[in-house]
């Protein structure tokens, strides 16, 4: 896990990276809680969606927004932030172009910047969204949401009710070839605390089912594109073979 400096548009940003040798394995990036309100990259539930993805075969990267920690800038109230995922994004994909699959996860305060980031990248093919703070943040940008993915929050969270979580999840349900997923922890607060087995048991299950659901989905999405088999040439009458 070495530490990395990725030059952002405010200046530096303080990173960690997980490198996989395979040329093709898939990337993940990790986006951390608000900010003003204490949150790092080395949050207890991003280092966790962290160590979830490298277990499973992902190069994957978590880096403080600007302003935090040794990250140069100063915090913008989303705009910037939204500008510092999209440049280590790019870092991302330059080490790793030949991924085979390209995910994003973010927590609390950084779900609404990856859905945001997830609307200008389509090569971002999954994503895990944890205490999505729906009653705070307009997600109503996501229309359509183009990749399907994964809601989970705590049934205790006094900072974002369930009944949000569930309002914005059945919104996302009804567009066609989409599906979210809502996954409720009981006992679970904002900050997952004394349920990170379970927080981690639920998204570990959720990528390894995407995993093997993407290359048929590529599949059924590519055979959609490809032209139909010309039609049989019509034969005029007198035209027949004696």
């Amino acid at each position: 896990m070495p530490e990395l400096i990725i030059n952002g548009p405010a200046g530096r940003l303080e990173a960690r990276y997980h490198h996989e040798s395979a040329s093709d394995s898939p990337i993940a990036l990790i986006l951390h809680p608000h900010p003003q309100f204490g949150g790092t990259m080395n949050n207890q539930v991003v280092y966790s969606l962290y160590h979830t993805f490298v277990e499973r075969g992902f190069s994957v990267l978590r880096f403080n927004f600007r302003g935090v920690g040794r990250s140069q800038g100063f915090w913008d109230g989303g705009p910037g932030e939204l500008a510092d995922a999209a440049c280590a994004l790019d870092w991302l994909q330059l080490v790793k172009p030949d991924a085979r699959s390209c995910w994003i996860a973010g927590v609390s305060f950084g779900t609404w910047i990856a859905m945001q980031l997830l609307m200008r990248r389509p090569e971002v093919e999954g994503f895990i969204c944890v205490a999505p703070p729906s009653n705070l943040y307009d997600f109503s940008f996501l229309a359509p949401c183009p990749s399907s993915g994964l809601m989970i929050n705590g049934d205790i969270d006094r900072v974002v009710p369930s009944s949000s979580i569930a309002e914005l999840t059945g919104k996302l349900k009804t567009q066609r070839g989409i599906k979210i997923d809502h996954e409720i922890v009981p006992g679970a607060n904002h900050f997952f605390e004394g349920k990170m087995d379970e927080l981690t048991d639920i998204v570990g299950r959720y990528v390894d089912m995407r995993m093997t659901q993407i290359p048929k989905e590529k599949e059924k999405a590519k055979a959609s594109k490809e032209p139909p088999p010309p039609a049989p040439a019509e034969v005029e009458p007198g035209d027949e073979e004696e």
